[in-house]
């Protein structure tokens, strides 16, 4: 509960498409907009911490509804290049509830949220897995990235622990913002991976109806 109340109730958002982060992950972002480079700047004189979050498919194009859960993360490295943009890089810490949007005279938008339903987020304890126990997900994975003309790294990934390889693959699958949405909002590592393979299989088999398809 102490590790909960350090952690800021009215944080800046970042609405980001198909973008999702889990605690204890890292994520490079590249910042252009006005909005979201007052929105770094302003962090940077506070606590660095940045609340990433997935905006739906209503709403004003400007303003779209946001999801309810998204994952605050702290920045770690911060770079500004010549034409002015920043590179920084966030580390994921918690992931939260929205309570309610704050009106400011901010560019960017600010919300009141809460970490009690992911407190275990912020626990020491590590989930018991073992790398092995990820095999189907990583042959199913690397088919469906091969159809999709992707290329990942995964001896690389697999020289990490269970806990980040499985949200790693969660963050960088292609797929929808709907499922990957269900996968940031799973309590724990073992429904997260249940649910990852209940979408790929989703995937293999809309593959095989339409290869059976005459």
């Amino acid at each position: 509960m102490d590790k909960i109340n350090k952690l800021p109730p009215t944080i800046p958002i970042f609405p980001l498409s198909n973008f999702i982060i889990f605690p204890n992950t890292t994520v490079p972002l590249n910042i252009f907009e006005p909005r979201y480079i007052q929105m770094i700047d302003d962090s940077m004189k506070s606590h660095r911490m940045i609340g990433m979050i997935q905006p739906k498919k209503s709403g004003e194009i400007k303003k779209p509804d946001l999801y309810e859960v998204g994952c605050i993360g702290k920045i770690t490295s911060f770079n500004e290049t010549d034409d002015g943009r920043y590179l920084v890089i966030i580390n994921g810490i918690s992931r939260f509830n929205i309570n309610k949007e704050i009106e400011t005279n901010k560019l960017y938008r600010i919300c009141d949220v809460n970490y009690e339903k992911y407190n275990r987020d912020l626990d020491d304890k590590v989930e018991k897995f073992e790398l092995k126990d990820l095999d189907k997900i990583f042959k199913d994975l690397k088919n469906l990235f091969e159809k999709k003309g992707f290329l990942v790294d995964w001896s690389n990934l697999k020289k990490e622990n269970f806990s980040n390889t499985l949200n790693t693959l969660s963050m960088a699958s292609p797929f929808s913002l709907e499922e990957k949405q269900v996968l940031l909002e799973t309590k724990d590592l073992n429904t997260r991976k249940l649910m990852l393979e209940e979408i790929l299989n989703t995937y293999i088999r809309d593959d095989f109806s339409n290869k059976t398809i005459q």
